[in-house]
């Protein structure tokens, strides 16, 4: 106990030591590291989570703070270094407003006009499949997106004519999709009103060809 309390008397002389200057420097950069620390911890960059992305965003509320295009936005959360996360919507698949080869795809604009209008500025439900991987080689979160009203993104886009019900991978709502693109069709909605083949997506005319 007595060389306890010797050395909280030794901190408390050195203290006392310095000057008044070098105390207040101390001071504020101490309270800089403490706000610091916090504010990272808030960021989640201390965070661990066990289950991955599951634990991290399955049925969890961000906003939505940039749209890339009708299917491809950002949300207001870390992804590792990254300040926020990329999601590509499952089943649908827009028209590109930049496609690498193609440049600006027909009714690309309007597609990504609709997403904006929709979801930017939002706070959305993210809701990602059970038991499948939740990220595409490109590493964007795949996922159901759920809007404040309780509309589902990836069904309105399809549903309005936005986009094309994307068959190339397997999800628990593909049949569902693939009927309302069938309804979409029939009624002229959206790109269906004078989409020509050649302006349709690659993978979409070549699902057409094996059937």
């Amino acid at each position: 106990m007595a060389q306890g309390r010797r050395k909280k008397g030794s901190y408390s002389s050195i203290w006392l030591l310095l000057s008044p200057k070098v105390r207040r420097r101390l001071t504020i950069a101490v309270v800089l590291i403490i706000l610091l620390l916090a504010a990272a911890d808030r960021l989640g960059y201390w965070k661990v989570y066990p289950q991955g992305d599951q634990a991290r965003y399955h049925q969890k509320t961000f906003r939505v703070v940039q749209v890339l295009d009708g299917d491809t936005f950002d949300l207001e959360v870390p992804d590792g270094k990254h300040p926020y996360t990329r999601v590509r919507l499952w089943g649908v698949d827009t028209p590109e407003t930049e496609h690498s080869q193609r440049g600006q795809m027909y009714f690309g604009p309007e597609a990504s006009a609709f997403t904006r209008e929709m979801a930017l500025g939002q706070k959305v439900t993210v809701t990602l499949e059970p038991n499948r991987k939740a990220r595409d080689k490109y590493q964007r979160l795949l996922a159901y997106i759920y809007l404040p009203d309780g509309r589902m993104l990836n069904e309105e886009l399809i549903r309005w004519g936005y986009g094309y019900a994307d068959t190339r991978f397997e999800h628990v709502l593909m049949s569902r999709f693939r009927e309302l693109e069938k309804d979409a069709r029939r009624e002229k909605r959206g790109l269906w009103a004078g989409v020509q083949p050649e302006q349709m997506p690659g993978w979409y005319n070549q699902r057409n060809e094996a059937k």
